[in-house]
């Protein structure tokens, strides 16, 4: 069975809707879950946020938030998944934020990637992810990956 199966599966049985809020994934998590007939089920909604004006726009992270933090940091991982919530009729929002390369900073390396997880009476938590420097298309994968793992816990999780 695939991951996006398990998270689906794990949604579908707890009647449990979701949505993505994705930058540096460009949309993979919805794409992996969509990809699965009878995804209608379970996705609410995904929003790709490359921009800061569309993380502003869209999710309502604070300019302040992206100034203070950067658009690659845990704070913005927190506002994106909390504005996917606000702004969506899901139970449970993932929102992935990173850098895939190739490039990066000193400050800030390649394979980066911070994500967060909003759900009705829970704080929104964050993590962050040093996947290192293994190529765009593997950081964007092992990026979806991870997403999708922190849906089917936070799904499990959920009586």
């Amino acid at each position: 069975m695939s991951l996006a199966r398990d998270v689906l599966e794990a949604c579908k049985s707890r009647g449990l809707m979701v949505a993505t809020a994705e930058s540096c994934t460009g949309g993979m998590v919805a794409a992996a879950l969509t990809d699965i007939a009878g995804s209608s089920a379970v996705v609410e909604r995904g929003f790709v946020t490359y921009t800061n004006a569309a993380k502003r726009e869209m999710l309502k992270v604070r300019e302040a938030t992206l100034q203070a933090h950067g658009a690659v940091s845990e704070p913005v991982a927190r506002e994106m998944a909390a504005g996917a919530f606000a702004h969506s009729h899901a139970q449970i929002a993932v929102s992935i934020t990173g850098i895939a390369g190739p490039g990066g900073s000193e400050h800030k390396p390649e394979g980066r990637v911070c994500f967060a997880l909003a759900m009705a009476g829970a704080p929104v938590t964050s993590e962050t992810v040093e996947f290192g420097a293994l190529g765009r298309a593997q950081v964007r994968q092992a990026a979806c990956d991870h997403a999708l793992g922190l849906l089917l816990r936070a799904a499990q999780s959920q009586p």
